[in-house]
This record gives structure tokens, sequence and C-alpha cells, in this order.
């Protein structure tokens, strides 16, 4: 475009052949004023045109970015606030699948495991307290007994000798009790921290329980209690597990039972099963039973069936606690069937032994 005498024009040219092959070229001019005064004329209609396209573009680019990232992360910031405050119950949401959404995501995972481990470090602490309140009641029980009994010696009540040889029984045995009471809590409290060894080895549980059975009934023989067994001949006993501690579990369920038998012919049946890679233990009493509402509490710590005489004759509450624990650690399960007035039945599973198990492993 070329400006002659203040006219815009336009020349196009075209290059072409004579049919002699003599080349030649065609000029096309065109007055381009009219072009050239639109351009002038439209020239702030277009400027203002574009000053409203890039803001209009600003508003969405905004709009997006606001939407996509400056929110998100403000959402982020407000969860971190309340995470920060204490405050865990309020899900966060991921506004989209892409990185801050994946960072809301791993946000709002955090927060559930806080506050999973918040709530378990405050039932500890409630637990804590309880067993503190617990191990004070039963250990001021038989001292408190020790206590009247040394001061009626000391103020003269046991005046023959009858009386005194009465006064110091009760005190033996209350001291007797005492020093169990402390041994079941030490046990027991090694057996939650997890720091109680276990020291495995493979055995048949048919000859060892045939074997703590005899033991049994001559412990018994005084007391007359009626003892018998029951083994299933065609099953595999052979087990992985820790000797002694086993023997806690039977000694403590047999001490639970005859603890709470009421009748004057007591009479225990243990039986032996397999069941599947299990071998499957029984122990059955003639004693009064437990309510049904109560039989999933009968494995908790301190828990007593009868709270009312539980301290009197001995019990810690901690016994069939410390049997679970123990089975727990053998990767077994333990539980009691019962109902009242028709004695209780206390079960227990312990895996078969593998080709795979070691013969000694201490954890």
């Amino acid at each position: 475009m070329q400006k002659n005498d203040h006219q815009f024009i336009s020349i196009k040219k075209l290059d072409f052949f004579y049919p002699d092959n003599t080349e030649g070229s065609l000029f096309f001019v065109t007055d381009a004023s009219s072009l050239a005064r639109f351009v002038r004329s439209s020239y702030p209609l277009l400027f203002i045109g574009l000053i409203l396209i890039l803001i209009v573009t600003n508003g969405l680019l905004t709009y997006f970015v606001s939407k996509s990232i400056i929110r998100p992360i403000r959402e982020l910031q407000k969860a971190a606030k309340q995470i920060k405050e204490g405050d865990l119950n309020n899900p966060i949401e991921a506004m989209s699948k892409d990185e801050l959404g994946q960072l809301a995501q791993g946000f709002d995972e955090m927060r559930i495991r806080l506050k999973t481990s918040i709530e378990k470090q405050l039932a500890y602490e409630e637990n804590r307290k309880e067993l503190i309140a617990n191990i004070s009641h039963d250990l001021k029980t038989p001292i408190t007994t020790i206590k009247g009994y040394v001061e009626g010696i000391r103020d003269g009540v046991a005046n023959s000798p009858e009386k005194m040889d009465r006064y110091i029984q009760t005190i033996y045995t209350k001291s007797i009790n005492l020093d169990h009471m402390i041994d079941e809590l030490f046990l027991y409290s090694k057996l939650d921290l997890q720091r109680l060894p276990f020291y495995f080895e493979r055995f048949r549980f048919d000859h060892y329980l045939q074997d703590f059975v005899e033991e049994l009934r001559f412990d018994l023989e005084e007391m007359k209690v009626e003892i018998s067994l029951t083994i299933d001949k065609s099953g595999d006993y052979l087990i992985t597990g820790d000797r002694e501690h086993l023997k806690r579990v039977i000694t403590n369920i047999v001490d639970n039972s005859l603890k709470y038998i009421d009748k004057v012919d007591k009479k225990l049946s243990f039986s032996l099963s397999t069941l599947d890679s299990h071998i499957l233990f029984k122990m059955e009493d003639n004693g009064p039973g437990i309510a049904e509402e109560n039989l999933p509490l009968i494995f908790d710590r301190f828990y007593r069936a009868d709270l009312a005489r539980g301290t009197e004759i001995g019990g810690s509450g901690l016994g069939l606690s410390i049997a679970k624990r123990i089975i727990d650690g053998h990767q077994g399960a333990i539980w009691a069937e019962s109902k009242k007035g028709q004695g209780t039945t206390i079960l227990f599973t312990l895996k078969k032994a593998g080709d795979d198990h070691e013969k000694n492993i201490n954890h």
C-alpha cells in the first residue's frame, strides 16, 4: 500500500507468460483510501475493544485461579488453624483431583489419624486413672485388715492363746493374699507394656495337660475337688507355646472357678479336642454361673462377677485378664460360656505347630 497525493492506493502484481513463452506482468491498482479512513475512524473503538477483551480475560483468569488455587489454599489454612486449636471434628473435602486435591486429602487423613491418636491417649489416661483407683482399693482392703488385727494384738484384745493364734493366722493369710495380688499386678503391668518375654517351644499339649491335671489332683486332694479329663485321641496336639505362661493361664482359670463355686461337692471338668488348625481347651465348673450380660466383661482387668465378696475371697480381678493377655500373645482366642445357676465353661484355642515354626522364639 502506498500513499500518493494524500491518497492511499493498493498495488498488486501478477506475473504470467505469453504463448511465445515471453514473461509479462499485470499491475492491479485499487483505491484504498476508504479502508484507511475506516481504520483511522475505527481505531479508538478497536483500542477500547482490546482493553475490554483484556479486562474480561483477566477477570476470567482471576476467577479460575481463585477457584482452583486460592480458595483451596484458604480452606487448607482454615483447616490447619482448626487443627492447631484442637478442633479435629470438621472433615476437609478435596475440591479437585489435582495436586491441591491430593494435599487436602492428605490433610484430612492426618486429621483422622491425629483424632484417633488423641482418643486412644485419652482412653489410655482414663484406664490408667481407673487402674490406680482399683489398685488403691484392692491393696487397701487387706492392709486395713492386717492393721486392725495388729492393733487388736497390741491393745490386748487377743487375750487368749486361741485368739492370738487366730489373729496371727488371719494376718498371715492376708499377707499372702496381698503378696499374690502384688505379683499379679506386676505380671499384668509387664504384659500390658509388652515387656514380658515369651519362650516358645514345640510340645504336645495333650501330654502337657495330662501332667497338669495329675498335679492339680494332688494339690486339691484335701479340698476333695472332683476333677475329670477327656481328650479326643484322634487329634493332633503339637503346638508352639510358652509352657510357664500357659500353666499360668490354666492355673488362673482353675483358681477363678474354685473361688466362686458355692457347692460342697466341687467339680472341674477338663476336655481337649481339635478345631481345624487349632486345638480347643475347655474347663467346666459346677459353680453359680455368670449372667449373660456379664460374660463379655469377665476378662476385663479388676472385674469381679460378685463385687460384694471379691476381695474377701482374695480375688485381685486380674487372673482372667492375665490369661487373656497370655493367650493373645500366643495368637489364640479365649472366651467364656455360662448361664446363671448352671456353671461356667472357659475355652481357649491355640494354633497347631506348623513346619515353619521355630523351636525357640523369643519376643
